[in-house]
């Protein structure tokens, strides 16, 4: 059994930034997908950035440019660095792990996370 552990969250100032990070305890698969997808109040589920253990990313739009995943495989643990935060990324960010087709594409991803809150407020 997997489990999924996030840090990071917090307020913090349009412009500001933020680390993430998620550690996952149990198996981890190489090609397996981890990252992240957000929840804002009232809006559906959406993937934020994800990357397999070769490196290969994904991101939204609304994250690339602003936002860069990383993982340490050694560590079984992925961090996001978002910079130039905007009100817009007030959500919940549930950290992820999964089959890379199903958790990039349909958002069935295996594992997930309690979810960590990111506000982003003046």
């Amino acid at each position: 059994q997997v489990q999924l552990v996030e840090s990071g969250g917090g307020v913090v100032q349009p412009g500001g930034s933020l680390r993430l990070s998620c550690a996952s305890s149990g198996r981890t698969v190489t090609s397996n997908a981890m990252g992240w997808y957000r929840q804002a109040p009232g809006k559906q589920r959406e993937l934020v950035a994800l990357i397999n253990g070769f490196q290969t990313t994904n991101y939204a739009d609304s994250a690339r440019g602003r936002f860069t995943i990383s993982r340490d495989n050694t560590k079984s643990t992925v961090y996001l660095q978002m910079n130039s935060l905007k009100s817009e990324d007030t959500a919940v960010y549930y950290c992820v792990q999964g089959g890379w087709g199903r958790c990039v594409l349909e958002g069935k991803c295996d594992y997930w996370g309690q979810g960590i809150q990111v506000t982003v407020s003046s």
